[in-house]
């Protein structure tokens, strides 16, 4: 099978860690053939080319800057994707028959390639949804339902019911996903819509004690305190104003330390906090190398989410795959909206509070500083095993379009 993925992700190489690359590697090990359309912006500085990686055909698409960008620039670039991609479709892959379409969102504006594919080819379509836009834009009041910024949100969501209607399968991270597309969306099909959770190619990342005490000394973390990590995006999603709120809180907390590792658009919001308040118990790091992210994880203790009381829609981070490989327990403070708290608890690994009470987070990382960890982090590892295995994602999608095509 030619299976063909659509992204705004810059890949480059299928063998790097990746809920993308790790599902694409796993299609490839299963003898299919994969092509990939991804972007370089225009920072990078390439022009459009062809690239073969292990067996992996890319085409590199020269594109504007989306991502960390200002909004003209950001809307300008993904008005243009779509004829850039084309085009480029036409110029590298106009003697390929695809039989399988992947692609994710964001974003929702890649429905031309897709239809064009889709409609050249007969090709099966699955949708990745990662994030439900343009509703998430407007529970964060970048987007509204009034002048322009009214007429912003019907222009993309038109797009989103345009690719739902496209898609043969869309495959949610979460039962919650599921049920907000189909009540939000009635003219989806309830077959259609299935529970593709976010999912890795499971790696051995845990270490020894000895490396435990070297890594925290490298990075001048202390060794007698538990470590609260957060790892990932600094942007508005996070709620980057409450997340300092709770810091302030818990600095007499005399065991508990924060480590916050990650880039974003509200990153200097929080730079500004840690360097301002001179905290003794808090440490910010920009992005780490994947690896290096990896170790520093595994050397802490409880892993952090953080997710804007103000969403709507449920929104399930893939960080929490990183923290439930390195068998760390997980904290969520989140909007009462996504389910990712109720499966943290329910399944006995974690702890979830509503992420506008500050007196509730400082109570649970209390409780959690007294307590053994241990055998909470054994029920990640294993629920981690048991229901985010990239090969059980692979085979929900092949079975959901080998379904299609026998209808």
């Amino acid at each position: 099978m030619n299976v063909l993925f659509i992204t705004l992700f810059d890949i480059r190489n299928i063998n790097n860690s990746g809920i993308y690359e790790d599902l694409l590697r796993e299609f490839y090990k299963n003898d299919h053939n994969v092509y990939i359309i991804s972007p370089t912006e225009r920072r990078n500085r390439e022009k459009t080319h062809f690239i073969e990686n292990n067996g992996c055909k890319i085409i590199k698409v020269k594109t504007g800057n989306v991502q960390k960008t200002n909004l003209i620039e950001k809307g300008i670039a993904t008005v243009l994707l779509e004829t850039q991609y084309i085009s480029a479709i036409k110029k590298y892959f106009s003697n390929i028959k695809f039989d399988l379409i992947l692609y994710s969102t964001p974003p929702v504006t890649l429905v031309r390639p897709i239809k064009f594919i889709k409609k050249r080819d007969n090709a099966k379509t699955y949708l990745l949804l990662k994030d439900i836009f343009p509703q998430n834009a407007v529970d964060m009041g970048i987007l509204g339902r009034k002048g322009i910024k009214g007429l912003l949100y019907k222009y993309f969501r038109k797009k989103e019911k345009m690719l739902y209607a496209l898609s043969d399968k869309i495959g949610c991270m979460s039962q919650a996903n599921v049920d907000y597309i189909l009540k939000n969306n009635p003219e989806v099909n309830s077959e259609k819509a299935e529970i593709c959770p976010n999912s890795i190619d499971l790696r051995d990342v845990l270490i020894s004690e000895t490396e435990r005490i070297n890594i925290r000394e490298k990075y001048g973390l202390p060794l007698d305190k538990k470590i609260f990590v957060y790892g990932g995006n600094l942007g508005k999603p996070q709620g980057i104003s409450f997340i300092i709120e709770c810091l302030k809180k818990c600095k007499d907390i005399e065991n508990a330390f924060f480590l916050i590792i990650g880039s974003g658009t509200e990153y200097g919001k929080l730079k500004n906090f840690v360097e301002r308040e001179g905290s003794v118990n808090t440490k910010l790091f920009n992005a780490l190398p994947k690896d290096e992210y990896d170790k520093m994880i595994a050397a802490c203790d409880i892993g952090l989410i953080f997710l804007d009381h103000r969403f709507t829609i449920p929104n399930f981070p893939s960080r929490l795959l990183s923290y439930m490989q390195a068998k760390l327990p997980v904290l969520a403070a989140t909007d009462a909206n996504t389910d990712i708290g109720e499966i943290i608890v329910n399944n006995g690994f974690g702890w979830w509070c509503e992420s506008n009470n500050t007196e509730d987070l400082y109570n649970k990382v209390v409780q959690i500083n007294n307590e053994n960890l241990f055998d909470m982090g054994k029920k990640a590892l294993q629920y981690l095993i048991d229901n985010y295995s990239v090969k059980m994602s692979y085979r929900i999608i092949v079975d959901g379009i080998n379904a299609e095509r026998n209808c």
